[in-house]
């Protein structure tokens, strides 16, 4: 049920209709934890991002065990409230994952961690370009370097979350990143400054020019959304299983080129370090489910031994 609560502001009461994670299914949406447009902590999230109406700022909170309360304010708010069922993961099915059989068949630390997070979904906020850009900026480079360069340059050239006032309750530090055209007119030495080396600002450059096809995108299936976002230059596997995980909640999407996760995966289901094709391989068994079972390794509290080469923490900045 929605209701208006005064201009650009509206409300949505959403029912889970069973014990609901917030957190656990909205916090791989923020690209890290100072993630200048998004908030998530136990309970409840906050997001600003662009509409095709305008910005809108978007608050989630648990309302009960099993509601979330949705607020929105700004000229997108109703275009974000529209959205929201799908971001809190309303369209994501485990009911196959959770049968007994299949359950029969999962690895001990992935059963158990469902039984401990039965309320986590994938969410989908169908937003293309917005996980596009950091996905790119994450290529090829450390964590820490991707998220700092985003902050830099969202920090820089994004605008106030809608709602922001004396009597208004939205964070006061939110942002929203820039529109596809603001991202293209970031002049070149401020992706410099922010880190982000030519090869990497060439490709967002190159995905900004198709941004109205790409934002289309949402609207197919998972699958053939990523193969077509694989056919740009500079996005590959990697990159499109990053977006598609978060813009279609595709719960077999696999990051396949991640600097870790083969490794950890093997680590957590063999015992023993392995490649992408390794990866791929062990994970065979739940194709259809693959990402869900990625994510409950994770959840599990699993840590693969700490040992080996680690990619070095660089500073293009001063090249």
């Amino acid at each position: 049920m929605t209701t208006t609560a005064g201009a650009g502001t509206a409300v949505l009461l959403w029912e889970a209709g069973a014990p609901y994670d917030l957190a656990g299914t909205l916090g791989i949406l923020p690209r890290g934890p100072r993630d200048p447009c998004a908030r998530v902590a136990h309970g409840s999230a906050w997001f600003a991002f662009n509409t095709p109406d305008g910005p809108a700022t978007l608050h989630l909170g648990m309302a009960t065990a099993t509601a979330v309360r949705v607020q929105a304010w700004g000229p997108g708010a109703e275009h974000a409230l529209a959205g929201a069922p799908a971001l809190l993961g309303g369209r994501d099915d485990w009911s196959g994952f959770d049968e007994p059989a299949f359950q029969s068949t999962l690895p001990r630390l992935a059963a158990e961690a469902r039984r401990r997070h039965p309320g986590l979904r994938l969410p989908a906020s169908g937003r293309m370009v917005d996980a596009l850009i950091p996905a790119v900026l994450e290529q090829k480079v450390t964590v820490i370097e991707a998220h700092r360069g985003y902050r830099y340059l969202v920090a820089t050239f994004g605008t106030p979350a809608p709602g922001i006032g004396p009597d208004s309750p939205v964070l006061a530090d939110l942002v929203v990143a820039p529109t596809p055209a603001g991202w293209a007119r970031i002049p070149s030495w401020e992706w410099h400054k922010a880190g982000v080396g030519p090869q990497r600002s060439a490709t967002v450059m190159r995905l900004l020019r198709s941004a109205a096809a790409l934002e289309r995108l949402a609207g197919l299936d998972a699958v053939e959304a990523a193969a077509k976002l694989a056919t740009i230059p500079g996005i590959g596997i990697w990159t499109a299983a990053e977006a598609t995980q978060r813009t279609h909640g595709d719960a077999d999407a696999v990051a396949v080129g991640d600097y870790h996760l083969a490794k950890y995966v093997g680590w957590a289901l063999a015992g023993k370090p392995v490649d992408d094709a390794g990866m791929l391989e062990l994970l065979e068994p739940w194709r259809g489910h693959r990402q869900r079972v990625v994510r409950m390794l994770m959840l599990s509290g699993f840590r693969k031994p700490k040992f080996g080469p680690r990619m070095a923490i660089q500073d293009h900045r001063r090249h």
